[in-house]
């Protein structure tokens, strides 16, 4: 089954900028909407985002609309999360995998902190 790398994540000012990614590998990436989720702590990890197969359909948590944006390079296996004007309330771990959500998929999650 298809297996997730998150990378990018660390520690940005409120109102800073970060872009992740999402390496995937051990299927074929294209034909599956993806999406990220977050986790905050102790909390219980949230979707926050997803890109249909063809990135023709992108659908945002009403919370973040006109800050992130998700993305994905099919050919590089990749997706990606642009998250501009952060919000401390956004730390978290966040993590990629298929809407369905493939519970051997998901991997460690990349940390991002928000704060000044």
């Amino acid at each position: 089954q298809v297996q997730f790398v998150e990378s990018g994540g660390g520690l940005v000012q409120p109102g800073g900028s970060l872009k992740l990614s999402c390496a995937a590998s051990g299927s074929i990436f294209r034909g599956y909407t993806m999406a990220w989720y977050r986790q905050a702590p102790g909390k219980q990890r949230d979707w926050v985002a997803q890109s249909s197969s063809g990135s023709s359909r992108r659908n945002y948590v009403a919370s973040v609309k006109g800050r992130f944006n998700i993305s994905r390079d099919n050919v590089k296996n990749t997706a990606y999360l642009q998250m501009n004007s952060l919000k401390p309330e956004e730390t978290g771990v966040y993590f990629c995998n298929t809407i369905t959500a493939v519970p051997g998929a998901w991997g460690q999650g990349t940390q991002v902190t928000v704060s000044s």
